[in-house]
């Protein structure tokens, strides 16, 4: 693929305030002053001001958005939302449904999280560069603590950290693949959208992340 190739976004911001003990859905809390959505959102915009971004979010959340955007005067022209679903899975479908398909097939997506705000720019242009040649692009740190794996009678054991990665977004595929993986049916061991490629047979590309790429889900995660 050349830089021609159309380049997506998908972000999804289905989350609610439970964990973060609040009544405003996380994604909407403020950050240094504008909603935590807004801040990931233009972090894309500093990769691409033109890159074509589906904003996936709640039935329930849109008049919220809509009002924040009108209080922070943020009206990016090429952000499309969408309503998603009762999962990841079908919120990242629906999102998917809403990117044209191009008539020879080609094209990239990237999958990321409403609330990690602190994705930079370089990580994000990497997993496309990254997936235009190797199909996909996965972003994730390596394990800093000490790893042990639990079974199910509480019996634990030490795993090898080195061998261990923590999965972040941007997660950035084909669009070919994409489409042929989330036409199946949804299985309940998807945890992310390179479950669902990995599943459907395609081949996983990590990538470096970044420890700063947070993702914000407590109260400590805010501050």
């Amino acid at each position: 693929m050349t830089r021609t190739t159309s380049f997506y976004a998908i972000i999804v911001a289905g989350g609610s305030g439970s964990r973060m003990k609040t009544d405003v859905a996380k994604q909407f809390l403020l950050l240094h002053g504008k909603p935590i959505l807004q801040r990931t959102i233009e972090q894309f915009l500093a990769y691409s001001p033109d890159i074509p971004i589906r904003l996936v979010l709640p039935e329930r959340d849109l008049t919220v958005w809509e009002s924040l955007c009108v209080e922070h005067e943020f009206h990016p022209a090429n952000v499309t939302t969408v309503i998603g679903g009762s999962t990841r899975f079908q919120s990242v479908r629906n999102g998917l449904a809403n990117i044209p398909t191009a008539a020879d097939g080609t094209g990239l997506v990237a999958v990321h999280d409403g609330v990690r705000p602190y994705v930079s720019a370089d990580t994000i242009a990497i997993s496309f560069a990254t997936a235009s040649h190797k199909g996909s692009a996965v972003a994730c740190v390596a394990a800093k603590d000490s790893v042990r794996l639990v079974g199910e009678n509480g019996h634990s054991e030490a795993v090898d950290r080195a061998r261990v990665r923590l999965v972040q977004t941007p997660q950035t595929f084909r669009l070919d693949w994409f489409r042929q993986a989330f036409s199946g049916p949804e299985q309940p061991h998807f945890t992310d959208c390179a479950s669902v490629l990995e599943f459907a047979g395609y081949p996983i590309t990590l990538i470096e992340g970044d420890y700063e790429n947070i993702k914000i889900t407590t109260p400590d995660d805010l501050t």
